[in-house]
């Protein structure tokens, strides 16, 4: 514990945020740094806890606090007061692949679990995190490491999503021979193209992708297996296959199937995305400016299309939330330190705050109906409030329809589930709930030498989480490697 007094010492102070009106003019990221001296204080405020539940990762009432990755966080905030840059890198990479993406994107589950916040502010686990290994970069800490020793054994992972790409890490520390297969033009899967560049900027992802290039992994681009490749020649050529890739399958909104200016919320993301990187594909992004949004969803992914649609000049844009509101405060049902299931104002919702003056969420609501003109383009939806029975099955508030301008209508409703090719490809069953079936809750398939990880496996779920199954599945294949021989 570098500094037994500092959690009283010192108080919380975040990176500093531009503020919503002025992040609204660019695409860049609107999070920025905070000096050394006033980052070591920030560790400083850690208390080494007996207990640490910031690195737990358990689940408590139904959800999970903690950190699932179990980074060593107070070993490492100790190392950052003490001034021991390489210390705090060292212990940070120990559990974590890509702290630059959880440092940027992860919702912290380490700090709503930190005994810090019980009677004060949890400590800035997050932005120490991101400081710790964007300092390594800038000062060359992070330079690429080849293993040693090569096995021979030869690895094919499929998706280049966080779980497919800590999935190949970790296999190549291990001295395996590991590929990485990638459907898309460039490598991330939703890192690159399901996060828009203000939340995590695409050259974070690109450095990354060519230190691991740097240590041996290979990465083959627009090779989507299961379609412009066949499964079974992939599964030739390797002593095992991991299916990272995803749960891709949208919920589909059927009141609104067939209608011009419908669009599933990634497909949205990705055609913004692809015009800042390749500005000659800027044609192929939905007209946004002037015009009214709806977004069906109220997650992360409806909050990016709400922040996405106000840079790109909307009229206006409605968030439908078919959740009630939850409370601003913590229950008595909710205690410390499982996750507080309270209201979130996220980066989105705050700008469309500052620019209309209100909130975009509509909570216990969802689309009835839509309306078009003669061409089939939207042009209103029609809504209605929902109400939970008491056999909890969610219906309709009698009288409670409404109707809004819509000139672009958003689905970010969640996923069910990967595609149903890959597991047809690979003959690996699906669950009940659209995901790739493994045995006993583990990564192994019940085709032999194949294993799945990630969304593919676990459901959509949160980048932390994918990094963990990624580690995890490597684990389970390099001790399949070592029982074949």
């Amino acid at each position: 514990m570098g500094k037994p007094t500092g959690f009283i010492e010192y108080a919380r102070q975040e990176a500093p945020v531009r503020p919503p009106m002025r992040r609204l003019e660019d695409f860049g990221e609107f999070h920025g740094s905070l000096g050394k001296e006033a980052r070591r204080e920030q560790a400083a405020r850690c208390m080494n806890c007996g207990v640490p539940f910031c690195q737990s990762g358990m689940t408590l009432g139904g959800m999970v606090t903690g950190c699932p990755l179990h980074n060593l966080i107070p070993e490492w905030n100790d190392c950052v007061y003490r001034g021991d840059e390489e210390g705090a890198l060292e212990r940070l990479l120990k559990t974590n692949n890509f702290p630059e993406f959880t440092g940027r994107v992860c919702p912290a589950l380490c700090e709503v679990a930190c005994l810090c916040g019980v009677g004060d502010s949890p400590v800035t686990v997050r932005d120490n995190e991101l400081s710790i290994v964007e300092r390594a970069f800038s000062q060359g800490y992070m330079v690429p490491r080849p293993p040693a020793v090569c096995t021979g054994k030869r690895v094919a992972v499929i998706g280049s999503g966080p779980a497919g790409l800590a999935c190949a890490d970790t296999l190549n520390r291990r001295g395996h021979t590991v590929t990485v297969y990638e459907k898309s033009d460039r490598a991330g899967g939703l890192l690159m193209y399901g996060i828009p560049n203000m939340k995590l900027d695409k050259s974070v992802i690109a450095r990354r992708v060519a230190l691991m290039e740097a240590e041996g992994v290979r990465f083959v681009l627009c090779a989507d297996i299961g379609r412009d490749i066949p499964f079974a020649e992939v599964r030739a050529q390797y002593d095992a296959v991991v299916l990272c890739c995803g749960a891709g399958e949208p919920r589909p909104l059927p009141a609104a199937e067939g209608a011009k200016g419908v669009l599933y919320a990634v497909d949205y993301l990705t055609a913004v995305t692809r015009s800042l990187l390749d500005p000659q594909s800027v044609q192929d992004v939905p007209p946004t400016r002037g015009k009214q949004v709806v977004v069906v969803g109220g997650g992360d992914t409806g909050n990016d299309c709400v922040g996405t649609a106000l840079r790109l000049g909307c009229a206006g844009v409605v968030q439908l939330e078919i959740m009630p509101k939850p409370p601003e405060q913590r229950g008595e049902n909710n205690p410390w330190p499982e996750y507080p299931r309270i209201l979130k104002t996220d980066y989105g919702q705050q700008e469309a705050i500052a620019v209309g003056g209100k909130d975009p969420r509509l909570f216990s609501t969802t689309v009835k109906s839509i309306e078009t003109d003669a061409r089939g383009q939207i042009t209103a939806v029609r809504t209605v409030r929902t109400v939970r029975g008491k056999d909890g099955k969610i219906g309709e508030e009698a009288g409670s329809e409404q109707r809004f301008a819509c000139d672009l209508l958003l689905i970010a409703a969640g996923f069910t589930g990967c595609r149903p090719y890959v597991a047809e490809q690979s003959g690996v069953a699906r669950t009940a709930r659209g995901t790739l079936a493994t045995a006993d809750g583990g990564y192994a398939t019940a085709q032999a030498g194949v294993f799945a990880a990630g969304d593919a496996r676990r459901g959509q779920s949160l980048v932390v989480w994918a990094i963990a199954e990624g580690r995890a599945c490597a684990a389970a294949v390099d001790e399949y490697l070592e029982q074949i021989g």
